[in-house]
């Protein structure tokens, strides 16, 4: 460890790893801008606090610190703590003993909408333990904030930030499997890990009630997702799971439209994703979702077949018709940069540690010259 004045932990708890989307991308984007912002500049001691095998992902400006199983009921460190964010609410082990101010970004407080009674009241409670040890919170969305106090009574402050959304626009590009020895057909794209919150099976509902269009469900091989294609018997539905970037670069910048009807999301990024290509997207009218896809997408009221259809041929049409739609829809998908959001985390940390802002990049080039 670096002798440092003021030390802060970000702790990515039990993540698996930095690569696929979710947790793992949020924690790439974020922690990569923390390392830039302050771990290179050496004025505050930066530690990631992760799973062994991800160790040095960050570069050797910062230093490290290997989650133990014993930290979910034990945690005592020599060296202090100034501030200990946790990035996720999902992280199950302790911050340090005597850290001075605990941090912790929630995303989403989904297990709400899930059918079990039982799982929802344990996540309840593990989230309301959470933040009775947390000095503040973030939140990926004003709706995500909204619910923190709406339904855990939450008081004190919490900071919104907008997740970014990586663009693919411009990337290598691999057609999905099947494409190139079929002729070029119009089809409808979905991705997404097609959980039950997910709401696969409205979009099952609208590919049979619309058999001229094709519809393409792509996300993770999971077992959500192999049962879904299990039970398909619809002709005009492809299943493409397990899908690289280049073939996602593929899909998004091939499709008529994007769909995603999901019923539980803290922010949503494959919509903005679709956006950055111009897209026309649809989606479901439900949690953040109106408040990511904001005036550029259109919104499904309900879920009953026909009503899906006519929105999404409504839309497409709207989208071919009106000059500069699909450059409004790039433009709103700009707005939600990892950039920017990295940039508040780090002017977060120096408002609650008491250091002064970061010097514009303008004005110090010109210091330095």
């Amino acid at each position: 460890m670096r002798p440092c004045r003021q030390r802060i932990g970000v702790s990515l708890g039990d993540v698996p790893s930095l690569e696929g989307g979710g947790l793992s991308e949020f924690c790439l984007q974020v922690g990569s801008r923390l390392r830039a912002a302050l771990g290179e500049a050496g004025e505050v001691g930066l530690v990631f606090h992760l799973k062994e095998r991800l160790v040095g992902c960050f570069g050797d400006a910062v230093d490290y610190l290997p989650v133990s199983r014993w930290q979910r009921f034990r945690h005592v460190r020599d060296e202090p703590y100034t501030l200990w964010h946790s990035l996720h609410q999902l992280n199950k082990n302790l911050p340090p003993a005597g850290a001075g101010l605990r941090l912790v970004t929630v995303h989403d407080l989904n297990y709400r909408h899930g059918p079990r009674a039982f799982s929802r009241w344990r996540h309840q409670r593990r989230t309301r333990r959470l933040l009775a040890r947390s000095d503040r919170l973030t939140a990926i969305s004003a709706f995500t904030a909204r619910e923190l106090r709406e339904h855990l009574g939450w008081r004190g402050e919490i900071d919104v930030i907008h997740n970014g959304a990586r663009s693919f626009v411009g990337q290598p590009q691999r057609p999905l499997q099947g494409w190139l020895a079929q002729p070029q057909q119009p089809f409808l794209f979905h991705l997404s890990r097609m959980a039950p919150v997910k709401n696969p099976e409205a979009l099952l509902g609208l590919a049979a009630g619309w058999p001229e269009m094709t519809l393409v469900m792509a996300g993770p091989d999971n077992a959500d997702a192999r049962a879904l294609r299990a039970g398909c018997r619809l002709a005009n539905v492809q299943f493409h799971l397990g899908i690289d970037e280049a073939q996602k670069a593929w899909a998004y910048a091939h499709c008529a439209g994007f769909v995603f009807p999901s019923w539980a999301e803290g922010f949503g990024l494959p919509p903005i994703e679709a956006m950055h290509f111009g897209k026309p997207v649809f989606l479901s009218r439900l949690t953040s979702l109106p408040e990511v896809g904001g005036d550029c997408a259109d919104y499904f009221e309900g879920f009953e077949p026909a009503a899906m259809r006519a929105v999404v041929e409504r839309g497409l049409a709207r989208h071919a018709a009106e000059p500069g739609r699909a450059d409004a829809v790039r433009a709103h998908a700009a707005r939600f940069d990892w950039d920017r959001a990295g940039a508040a985390y780090a002017a977060l940390y120096r408002r609650l540690l008491g250091l002064a802002p970061a010097a514009p990049a303008g004005a110090l080039a010109g210091a330095l010259s």
